[in-house]
């Protein structure tokens, strides 16, 4: 099943005005009434009620039980007996004991809950042959062989990370980040020797030539990085209490993952690319109560890259983000840009996002080339302090409108959303002429100190209800 359809739709232009509302988009009548949107969060919380947890029996495999003598300096095949004897034994608890243990890469295996206690650090030795043999994984929504991540499942169910310990993925060493290449943003500064760019061209072209995944060999000598912690294929994951701290890559990237539910962790990594959580082509997610310190998107719901995603053809969707913080980072709740595979059915609730790095606190972002269906989201209850663009819909994602597969997105809803000190503009809303952005809905949201007028472009059917910009209400006859 694909969802490269393409809706051939009249648009409408308009440019931004003084206070950042157009004059001039189409604006049917809504026909969203409070009732219809007590309902929409009814179903977000049959979602939230249908995400199975894990469950485990009660045994307990303490990490010290497989040491032969003291500690080792190298605990990676400590790790892997403990996982193993848990498994073997029908699962349980892989506990680990207050203490530093330097690893290399942890596959865990079903039915097991890999458990750091208090004072627990687990850091990962930043030698890349370590995570090898390369294994099935993706890479910015595209399919490889490439590194293993650091804390990886393939095909496992019932498995959880919890506790309250540390995981360190030492990307910050001079190893790992150098790879992006030459780069400069706000907490780092990158001149490297190794660069991922000619590996990453050269991947794109396998993926639209359909190169089949099993001979697009990616590890060694293609300096793509590895994510934090990767379930692949897997159902039942929890991630619970543990805080990621400088990730290599993404933070916590399942895949193709069925009832995944991260709770309570906190996403430390200010490295290129340090998204905290983004669940690509997953169904049943719950993310909350965590918070998100990180050196890119904080939230990135992704469902594979142009010709991979529309070939899986898989969405993201019944997503529950609740209650988060988002310190830092590019986006607070982002949708993208990895979005070929589309994404439905997304609730957003009670967060707060705040700081001057901050550039975007809800974003969409694709284009024509990867297109994707984006459909029914619904936020509420978001209170941002600084940001620098406060909602962000954007056709025109990195490479522009040069494909022939047009996005859509529709349906959405933002409701009792407040940003206090906007340093460039409230809205910037850009669909296509022909194709555009349809039926969004902005209810009791409040903007202050935008610097800039907002951008609206090729909208259909826009609603605003009690909506103010720099304090002056927005009159929905106006529009």
């Amino acid at each position: 099943m694909k969802f490269s359809r393409r809706e051939l739709l009249k648009g409408c232009f308009a440019s931004a005005a003084m206070v950042g509302i157009p004059a001039c988009l189409s604006t049917s009548p809504t026909n969203r009434t409070p009732s219809k949107l007590v309902d929409d969060w009814e179903t977000a919380r049959q979602i939230r009620a249908n995400i199975q947890l894990p469950e485990f029996p009660d045994r307990d495999f303490p990490l010290t039980d497989y040491f032969q003598g003291p500690q080792p300096e190298d605990c990676t095949e400590v790790f892997a007996k403990a996982i193993k004897a848990c498994h073997q034994a029908g699962g349980g608890r892989v506990v680990v004991a207050p203490g530093l243990y330097h690893t290399g890469p942890i596959h865990l295996l079903s039915n097991v809950n890999l458990h750091l206690q208090a004072g627990a650090r687990v850091k990962f030795i930043p030698e890349p042959k370590r995570y090898l043999p390369a294994v099935h994984t993706r890479w910015e929504g595209m399919e490889i062989m490439g590194y293993s991540p650091l804390i990886y499942a393939y095909q496992q169910n019932n498995i959880a990370v919890t506790g309250s310990g540390v995981f360190d993925g030492s990307g910050d060493n001079q190893t790992w980040w150098p790879w992006k290449g030459p780069h400069k943003e706000a907490h780092w500064d990158i001149i490297p020797d190794q660069d991922q760019a000619p590996a990453r061209m050269q991947l794109m072209k396998d993926v639209e030539n359909h190169v089949p995944q099993e001979q697009r060999l990616y590890a060694e000598g293609s300096f793509l990085r590895p994510s934090f912690f990767q379930p692949y294929e897997c159902q039942r994951v929890l991630v619970e209490g543990v805080t990621f701290k400088d990730s290599p890559f993404w933070l916590v990237h399942p895949v193709l993952c069925q009832h995944v539910s991260v709770k309570g962790v906190q996403f430390l990594s200010h490295g290129p690319n340090s998204d905290g959580c983004d669940p690509e082509c997953c169904d049943h997610v719950l993310i909350e109560d965590c918070m998100f310190d990180t050196g890119d998107d904080c939230i990135a719901i992704k469902s594979g890259r142009n010709a991979d995603g529309r070939r899986v053809g898989i969405p993201s969707k019944n997503i529950i983000i609740a209650n988060c913080q988002m310190k830092e980072g590019h986006g607070g709740v982002v949708i993208g840009s990895e979005i070929s595979g589309g994404v439905n059915n997304v609730y957003v609730e009670n967060c707060q996002m705040d700081s001057p790095h901050l550039e975007r606190a809800i974003r969409i972002k694709t284009n024509s080339i990867r297109g994707g269906l984006i459909e029914r989201l619904r936020y509420r209850n978001i209170t941002v302090g600084s940001v620098k663009t406060a909602v962000v819909i954007n056709f025109f994602y990195e490479e522009g409108d040069a494909g022939s597969f047009d996005p859509t997105v529709r349906d959405i809803v933002i409701e009792n959303m407040t940003c206090n000190d906007i340093s460039l503009r409230a809205f910037n809303l850009q669909g296509f002429p022909r194709k555009p952005i349809e039926d969004i809905h902005f209810i009791d949201c409040h903007f202050g100190n935008a610097q800039n007028p907002s951008i609206f472009k090729n909208i259909k059917n826009i609603t605003m209800n009690n909506v103010t910009v720099n304090g002056i209400k927005i009159d929905p006859q106006s529009l």
